[in-house]
């Protein structure tokens, strides 16, 4: 399926909320955001002496004024539950006083007002308890990304894409997609970089189309994520809690938007995923995050998505070779078998302490260590230590 893209006033809206951060320059956010720097610009002058409305076509009437009555806070406190009938008294309150308004109670106020209108199932609170949790220092240190399991429409079946950034847990990426195969997982990334920049790493599970099930060779997704200088990480095998704040994504995904609603094709799937995108990210509130949204944790990544793909670079004391169609390469007599991934590129042999015994790099990442001392070349693959974190809160 082709990207479906935000509508205009949603992407007006995150373009600006980027720009005030300064994470890159006004002209390198329009690059990505495929806009004009005069229009960026403009949009930016627009917001800051009008707000939202200066960048919608037309106004939009507040979901809720903080000159409101302190009598009209229960009400309000009804209304914010039945737009959002998953939060509970903590975030409601919380998403009152980000929208300014006046005399929010405290969050076991707005849990009575909701019990008393008959809006919480009876023991629902005692089943919410303390977690450890774990995150990393940084936007954009570590993307989480998976699919969710895939569900019928009217027309076929809709394999949603997720990608959350692991420090902010901002969803930058919740797409609508046809299949799960290479092409389509490497076109909407590719689209997310275009956007965001590059992270440092990626964290996957261990099946297709980024992992090959327990099999120590690359795959195709690998080997290009490498090429843009970012690391692929892989959870346990059948221990999806490693991707435990993706996961736990899903399950919000579900209660808030598909348990409740039909679909009709791919493109109805997108209108509400992107719908739902802006909630998650900029209005209800996290209780990972102290009750912040993720976007006010999240800023874009400084590494630019680089066009056209960079090939391998080495030291001048490097021994290159380049890998064949079947992946098996050729150093010093001896054939040596890599991924059918590496295929028409260039690995390097590098020597080490130890006579007769090389590294092999592809960039700057170790492949593996091989032995020329014995009769047949002896290679002990290398890989990366996967993510090892999950008897903690995946929130």
């Amino acid at each position: 399926m082709p990207w479906k893209a935000l509508s205009i006033m949603e992407s007006r809206r995150e373009f600006v909320r980027l720009a005030e951060q300064g994470a890159v320059s006004i002209a390198e956010l329009c690059r990505r955001f495929g806009i004009s720097r005069q229009t960026g610009f403009e949009y930016l002058r627009r917001y800051r002496e009008h707000g939202e409305a200066g960048l919608q076509d037309r106004s939009r009437r507040p979901l809720t004024s903080p000159r409101r009555s302190a009598e009209g806070i229960e009400a309000q406190v009804i209304e914010v539950r039945q737009a959002h009938p998953s939060w509970g008294g903590r975030k409601i309150a919380r998403r009152l006083r980000d929208l300014g308004v006046a005399g929010v109670p405290a969050a076991s106020t707005v849990g009575a007002v909701l019990r008393r209108h008959g809006l919480v199932e009876p023991g629902e609170s005692g089943k919410h308890r303390a977690f450890e949790r774990f995150e990393r220092p940084a936007p954009n240190d570590l993307w989480q990304m998976d699919f969710k399991g895939h569900f019928p429409t009217g027309q076929g079946r809709c394999h949603p894409l997720t990608v959350l950034d692991d420090h902010s847990r901002y969803a930058l990426g919740l797409t609508a997609c046809a299949d799960e195969t290479l092409a389509t997982v490497q076109g909407q990334v590719t689209r997310l970089f275009r956007r965001y920049g590059l992270p440092k790493a990626i964290l996957t599970d261990n099946g297709p189309p980024w992992g090959s099930c327990g099999n120590t060779e690359q795959t195709g997704f690998e080997v290009w994520l490498m090429r843009l200088d970012v690391r692929l990480l892989h959870g346990h095998p059948y221990h999806p809690q490693t991707q435990g704040k993706d996961e736990r994504f899903h399950r919000t995904l579900d209660i808030e938007v598909l348990q409740a609603q039909r679909f009709d094709d791919l493109a109805d799937c997108q209108a509400a995923f992107d719908r739902w995108r802006v909630i998650y990210n900029e209005q209800r509130p996290h209780e990972a995050l102290d009750l912040a949204v993720p976007a006010s944790r999240y800023r874009v990544s400084a590494s630019a998505f680089p066009e056209p793909l960079p090939g391998p670079d080495y030291y001048a004391t490097d021994q290159v070779r380049r890998v064949g169609t079947d992946g098996t390469t050729h150093f010093k007599g001896r054939a040596i078998k890599l991924s059918q991934a590496f295929a028409g590129l260039d690995v390097a042999f590098r020597a080490t302490a130890t006579d007769g015994v090389w590294k092999v790099f592809f960039m700057r990442f170790g492949l593996a260590e091989v032995d020329l001392r014995q009769a047949e070349a002896h290679m002990t693959t290398v890989r990366d230590v996967s993510e090892r974190t999950s008897r903690m809160s995946p929130a």
